[in-house]
């Protein structure tokens, strides 16, 4: 059971707290996995962005920012 907790926490808590996934009403039809790989590809993104800092505090440098969100995103 602990270690299933620890899974759990690992792959699903930073996307459920910087996103709020649990409050996400998306439930019809494919929406709700096309949301999820969406939020996948911005966390990862996010995680590789340069200066070092939480994913909450990217986040809102990204919302922001236009030169940090555009780094972010064409980063080479």
């Amino acid at each position: 059971m602990r270690a299933h907790r620890g899974i759990e926490n690992r792959l699903h808590w930073v996307p459920a707290v910087t996103f709020r996934e649990d409050d996400s009403r998306i439930r019809q039809a494919n929406a709700p996995a096309t949301f999820n790989t969406l939020r996948q590809f911005a966390l990862n993104l996010l995680k590789q962005a340069p200066p070092a800092g939480s994913i909450k505090q990217k986040k809102l440098k990204a919302v922001l920012d236009d030169d940090f969100r555009a780094d972010a995103l064409f980063q080479q």
